[in-house]
């Protein structure tokens, strides 16, 4: 049992290793720079040339919105959202959501959820619900450290000390179900795939939070969301064909200890915990 049911692929991963090792002793061979082996180096071109890779790749979210912008014109095509609309580069936010209940649902749109750009998010006040969409197109990413450093390390810190309530979590992107990550939810039903666009995605993995803002005093064990209680969470699991034993709770409990506040996460699947943390400190610069 693990905190989320996909894992990193090994022999990809060692596959990304050995090449990033050829790479780095026979760049000089590649090219047109009329550069000898140890001036090439030294240049600095290397280096500069794998950091504008790096940054092309961290920078670029077309492709990303792109695919979020299938999956919800999928969802409001099926009947299972009214309408949604791209919130712009003005807000802390990405997209809100009209439900078909006219609620409506703020989504904040992160990546692998292991860096600092996690614990950048704002609940605006007109959102009647609030998850964040993780999308990590890092086909060598580890899910699994991800998801935990994302829940525990980052959000339940950030929703404990600025008081932001997060309703729900989806881990979701186009390379779930592929050779690069394959997905359990497949090996007994392959047949599970939902084809939007020239995607073929699997159900999606969710989250779901306290309904309310963990507090040592006042609310020290808050009570989880239902998946009815998040209607863009329930409405992308009945799209997606997921199914109620899939879906994810996360317990946050809150306390004083000393000068500290510490917190300890359980995820939960059903009545199995898939991990729990032990009572870890909030550290703040």
């Amino acid at each position: 049992m693990s905190e989320i049911p996909c894992e990193k692929n090994a022999e990809l991963r060692l596959k990304i290793v050995e090449f990033a090792e050829v790479l780095k002793g026979e760049a000089h061979l590649l090219g047109d720079h009329g550069l000898d082996e140890q001036d090439f180096y030294q240049s600095g071109l290397f280096r500069g040339a794998i950091e504008r890779i790096r940054g092309q790749y961290s920078a670029s979210m077309k492709e990303k919105r792109g695919f979020v912008a299938q999956v919800l014109d999928h969802m409001r095509f099926g009947g299972f959202i009214k309408d949604w609309a791209s919130a712009g580069e003005a807000n802390r936010h990405d997209y809100a959501v009209t439900l078909n209940n006219d609620r409506t649902a703020i989504i904040e749109l992160k990546g692998c959820l292991d860096g600092n750009n996690t614990n950048i998010f704002e609940r605006p006040p007109h959102a009647d619900e609030f998850v964040i969409w993780s999308v990590c197109s890092n086909p060598g990413a580890d899910p699994r450290h991800n998801v935990w450093s994302g829940i525990h390390t980052r959000l339940s810190a950030e929703m404990i000390d600025r008081n932001q309530r997060i309703d729900g979590l989806v881990v979701w992107d186009w390379i779930c179900g592929t050779a690069a990550r394959p997905c359990p939810k497949l090996s007994l039903s392959p047949d599970r795939l939902t084809e939007v666009g020239h995607y073929r995605l699997p159900p999606p993995c969710i989250y779901l939070f306290p309904a309310t803002v963990p507090s040592p005093r006042n609310n020290p064990r808050p009570r989880l969301n239902q998946l009815e209680d998040v209607g863009i969470l329930e409405a992308m699991n009945a799209c997606f064909g997921g199914q109620a034993d899939e879906v994810h709770q996360v317990e946050i409990e809150v306390a004083h200890q000393g000068a500290d506040t510490v917190r300890k996460t359980t995820i939960r699947r059903g009545l199995d915990v898939l991990k729990q943390s032990d009572l870890t400190p909030i550290r703040r610069a």
